[in-house]
């Protein structure tokens, strides 16, 4: 049961002021937001590659699953991806990958 409730606390909807929003650079809001893993998966193929970059490089993205999520093991996934100093496309359908994958992986759990 408490790993249900784990993956249940992952995937849910949050509130619009626990949302993740796209930056470019600091002050230079994209515009888009995700208050839930699979809408932060979505945005992922949406945004400009700058701010997945500007964001992965910050430790933006680790901390955010991590804390706000509460999903350890996607963000220390997140976190090795940066180790790999990846940019541009390569960044982009990395990142893709290894949240989709945990997005499934959580889907099944429930």
């Amino acid at each position: 049961m408490k790993e249900e409730e784990a993956t249940t606390r992952i995937l849910k909807c949050l509130p619009r002021e626990k949302a993740f929003y796209f930056f470019t650079s600091i002050g230079n809001y994209t515009g888009e937001s995700a208050a839930s893993l699979k809408e932060f998966m979505q945005k992922i193929n949406e945004v400009n590659v700058k701010s997945l970059e500007f964001h992965l490089y910050r430790g933006d993205f680790e901390k955010w699953i991590n804390e706000t999520l509460e999903d350890t093991k996607l963000a220390k996934e997140i976190c090795s991806l940066r180790s790999l100093n990846c940019f541009g496309t390569i960044l982009k359908e990395r990142l893709y990958s290894i949240i989709s994958s945990r997005y499934e992986e959580l889907g099944r759990d429930l």
